[in-house]
């Protein structure tokens, strides 16, 4: 057979499709040719392909190879097309002589993803399951993946997965022969942990902050995004941890959505192929822009904005962020979806995350109270938090800020377990969430952070909501501030048990929004 057709699946974000991957083996001298936009990793499948198909005992052919992954206009990246191409390639090239045959039959309906080492083993390789789902959505029925991927491809239904360890266990099957055995191949652990420790973190340990440990769970309860504001050693850190444990565990949709993107992105742990917590992600200020939103070359690759989806994203010492990186998030906050678009492809990334920032109100951090141990200037203090653009503030939800450290005779006075766990917090938390999902019921949003301003004012328009218009009226509220603020009294009385928010509720929705304000100016 001179030529010899194999399936495979690109992704462009969390979007695939699937590829036609076509051998051609014609006389000539011996030659490889690889066609159809390749990236370098990609482009390197010449020499992994050839030494893995002599590797495995399998004859290469002494012609000139040409292979093509169809449609060609389609960015294709990484290198999980090996196998496809190794299989097309023996497919094509296979002489009337050989025997057993290979037995293109096999394949029918099928997909082929996977890395090969030079001996011809499977390594595993990134975004299997989104490019499993894109398969199955195509009407492709079974899939073949290296052995450590076997269990993220098996979370798609309506699948047959196949998990195996190398080319030569493939071609047997393809024969009809015995399958050898071979090695398990140890899959490499990720260098940066999807599920961090900060789930497991009690909201016991936090002493006082009374009102920072409401807007924590307002911020819970409703996806709303936080901005602390204190001095150091008052628990901003502390409260931002606490948060993923508070969030309720992710329904199968979101964990799926969420498990893809941690395969996209190399950091999902292989024992834990579903990603059932809320994440939580707290990059370094030094982080850029292409780090915390997502980018780089090609196609863009997603960020830690969207690694955080249906999770937290913690931005301790915001001012020191880039301002680019800062005011980058303010699209994803708005829409939930982060667009990336490069010369390779625009890709879209799932980025419905609760925001929260962390900062100290002056360089050296002591301007609380009167300020009279700050040694900052006032120019200083004002360029400081003036790193925090006006539009992505704008953005927050609550704004608080967290009193300085309690005394040592409040302290002492406070018995271990006085203060709630997390436990207490998130049982009401859930009870909230839930009221807010059956309001919602058949509408797209789940949370209160989610729902449009006109629909607030149309739907659920308030009787009494004269602390918004005073606060507008006032100009320390904007239009979207006060669409805002009444998001949090609706979720103030999702906390509370009430049917509506009254009129407590949405002075203190203001208050939660405006109480940083002096901290911050």
């Amino acid at each position: 057979m001179a030529l010899a057709t194999a399936r495979s699946i690109a992704l462009v974000g969390v979007e695939g499709s699937v590829v036609e991957v076509e051998a051609h083996v014609a006389a000539g001298l011996p030659a490889f040719v690889l066609v159809g936009l390749p990236d370098a990793a990609l482009s390197e499948a010449r020499d992994r392909v050839r030494a893995a198909v002599m590797n495995s005992g399998e004859r290469w052919p002494a012609s000139r190879v040409t292979v093509g992954l169809s449609p060609a206009s389609l960015p294709k990246r990484g290198s999980g097309f090996d196998l496809a191409i190794a299989v097309a390639v023996l497919l094509a090239g296979a002489a009337p002589e050989d025997e057993p045959v290979l037995d293109a039959r096999v394949l029918d309906h099928t997909a082929l993803l996977g890395e090969l080492g030079l001996d011809g083993r499977l390594r595993p390789v990134r975004g299997v399951l989104p490019a499993v789902a894109a398969a199955a959505r195509a009407g492709i029925r079974r899939v073949v993946v290296p052995e450590p991927n076997a269990a993220e491809a098996a979370l798609v239904p309506g699948v047959e997965v196949l998990g195996l360890r190398s080319l030569r266990q493939l071609a047997a099957l393809m024969r009809g022969v015995e399958v050898p055995e071979e090695e398990p191949v140890q899959a490499a652990a990720p260098a940066d942990r999807a599920l961090p420790a900060a789930v497991e973190k009690d909201m016991a340990d936090v002493v006082g902050q009374e009102e920072a440990r409401q807007a924590v769970e307002v911020a819970a309860a409703g996806g709303h995004a936080l901005f602390l504001v204190g001095a150091p050693g008052t628990g901003k850190t502390m409260l931002a941890e606490r948060l993923p444990g508070l969030l309720p565990p992710l329904e199968r949709e979101d964990a799926l959505e969420v498990t893809a993107v941690h395969s996209l992105a190399g950091v999902l742990d292989p024992a834990v192929p579903l990603v059932t917590r809320p994440p939580f992600q707290a990059p370094h200020h030094s982080a850029t822009t292409a780090a915390t939103v997502g980018g780089g070359s090609g196609v863009p690759r997603p960020g830690a904005v969207s690694l955080a989806h249906r999770g937290v994203l913690f931005l301790d010492e915001a001012p020191e962020f880039s301002p680019a990186v800062l005011d980058a998030l303010r699209q994803p906050l708005e829409s939930g979806v982060v667009v990336l678009s490069r010369a390779g492809g625009t890709a879209r990334y799932p980025a419905r995350t609760t925001l929260v920032l962390a900062a100290n109100p002056c360089p050296c951090g002591r301007a609380v109270g009167k300020g009279l141990d700050c040694t900052c200037t006032p120019l200083a203090r004002r360029r400081y938090l003036s790193r925090l653009s006006g539009p992505l503030l704008d953005r927050v939800d609550l704004r608080v800020e967290v009193l300085p450290p309690v005394g040592a005779q409040r302290l002492g006075a406070l018995e271990p377990g006085t203060a709630e766990p997390t436990a207490v917090v998130a049982a009401r938390v859930a009870e909230a969430r839930a009221r807010a999902a059956q309001r919602f019921r058949g509408l797209p949003w789940r949370t209160n952070a989610e729902v449009p301003g006109r629909e607030l004012r149309s739907q659920w328009r308030l009787r009494d909501a004269r602390a918004v218009e005073e606060a507008v009226l006032r100009g320390v509220l904007t239009l979207r501030g006060a669409d805002r603020a009444l998001r949090v009294s609706w979720t103030l009385a999702d906390l509370a048990g009430r049917g509506r928010p009254d009129a407590s509720d949405v002075a203190l929705a203001v208050g939660l929004r405006l109480s940083a304000a002096g901290a911050a100016a």
